[in-house]
Formats: structure tokens, sequence, C-alpha cells
């Protein structure tokens, strides 16, 4: 392949990688809780020395570079604004730390608060997931249909009923993969946040951390990258393509 159309390529696929997760940000741009990928960019060493037949600074041609590619899409953690629903069941962690839940037998992270109350009083995610108390325990309120309080420490209160809320945070140095669902997987166990360090807000829901005007931004600079490398790849193919016409001539 012509070094020209390969470099083309390889910015062409990085730019298309970097518009799916642009999308999917906007996309949840309205879903609670919801934590921003990023697309970080790494320039690429000529295929030569990534197939191990050159090494770099070696002089040669390959010292060109192969171009860029899509090395992670990690996580924008920052927390998002926080509004003021009245909705009881509604929370909010106004500091660090998460909620647990538990799904298919398997828990998970989230910092989405928008929860409802089972028929049985159960405590769960607006898909059907367990939220989980500092034991590691579902939650179910005795009486579901009166109320019920949750203090900044996050400890629901219903009568003489008293359950603290779990808020956890990964352990040092485990970083959160997402898993689908608005849901993270850490790779060890979770550590509780202590009780003085959490602001846990009832009536209040943490919206998505997804900007628009920056995302459709960047969105607009991709495109046009994405368009500016597919017409490079026009480009060599078209003189590639009189070359051998050229050549047949002869």
């Amino acid at each position: 392949m012509p070094y020209g159309l390969y470099i083309a390529a390889e910015g062409a696929h990085a730019q298309a990688k970097r518009l799916e997760v642009i999308a999917n940000n906007l996309a949840n741009v309205d879903t609670p809780g919801f934590k921003r990928q990023l697309a970080i960019f790494q320039a690429r060493y000529a295929e030569a020395i990534e197939q191990g037949d050159d090494v770099p600074g070696s002089g040669s041609i390959n010292q060109m570079g192969g171009g860029v590619l899509v090395r992670e899409t990690p996580t924008d953690f920052a927390p998002g604004p926080v509004e003021r629903t009245d909705i009881p069941t509604d929370l909010a962690l106004e500091r660090e730390g998460f909620f647990w839940v538990e799904k298919d037998g398997q828990r998970f992270l989230t910092r989405a608060g928008n929860f409802r109350l089972s028929s049985r009083g159960e405590l769960l995610t607006q898909q059907g997931y367990f939220v989980l108390d500092e034991e590691g325990n579902p939650i179910a309120l005795p009486e579901p249909s009166r109320p019920f309080d949750i203090n900044s420490a996050g400890e629901i209160v219903q009568g003489g009923f008293r359950r603290a809320l779990a808020v956890v945070k990964p352990a040092l140095g485990d970083s959160p993969q997402r898993v689908g669902e608005n849901l993270f997987r850490t790779q060890s166990d979770p550590e509780p946040v202590p009780a003085a360090q959490r602001q846990v807000l009832q009536g209040f829901l943490e919206r998505s951390g997804v900007r628009p005007p920056l995302e459709m931004l960047e969105l607009i600079e991709t495109s046009r990258l994405l368009e500016v490398n597919l017409n490079l790849i026009k480009a060599q193919d078209q003189m590639l393509s009189g070359l051998v016409q050229r050549l047949l001539r002869v």
C-alpha cells in the first residue's frame, strides 16, 4: 500500500473512533450521573517498527511515523451539575463516591441516583437493580407507602427503621471500568467513604457531565478532520490510478 494512503487511512480510522465517542456522549446528555468519555490520541510508529523490522532512531524512511491512533477512551469523572427534583427517591452525591448496586449477583458502582421503590419497598435503580447498604445487602423499606428521610451521611430513616446507604470509592490505584447502563466495575472491592466526608442530597439529582456546546464543537472539528482524511485517501487513489494507466500505455 502507498505510504500516503496508509497514513490517511490511519487518520480516518482514528477520527471515526473519536466521532463514535462524541456521539455516545451527546446521546447521554440527559442521562443522570453520566460521565463523558474522552478519545486520547497517540502518534503511531511506522508499520515496520511496529512489526519489529526496524527500530526508532535508525535514520531510515520509517522514522516518518505511522500516523495516529486512539490509544484509549478514559472516563472523565468530574461531577455533573446537581438539580433539585423534590422526588424522595432521587439522590445526589455532592462530593466523591459512588452508589453501590447489584445486578445479577455482581456489584457495580454508579453516580446515577434516580432510584425508585418497588411495591415491596426495595430501593432499585431505573433498570431494576438493587441499591445496597453498607453491609452489601439490598435496601428495603418496611413500609413503602410511608414517607422516609435520608440524611447527608446517607442514612435512610423511617420511624424506628434506620439503614446506612453504601457510599463507596475505588481502592487506591483501581480505575473504574465502564460496563454499560451507567455502571462501572472495579478490580477489587471498593472502600467505604467515611461518613464525615459524605454529602448525600435527597430530592436532588446529579445531571450528565456532558457539556453540549463543547461536544458540538468537537463533533464539528472531528467531522471535518475525518472528511480531510477521506479526501486524502481519494487523492492518493486517483494518483495511483493515473500512474497505473500511464504505465499501461507505455
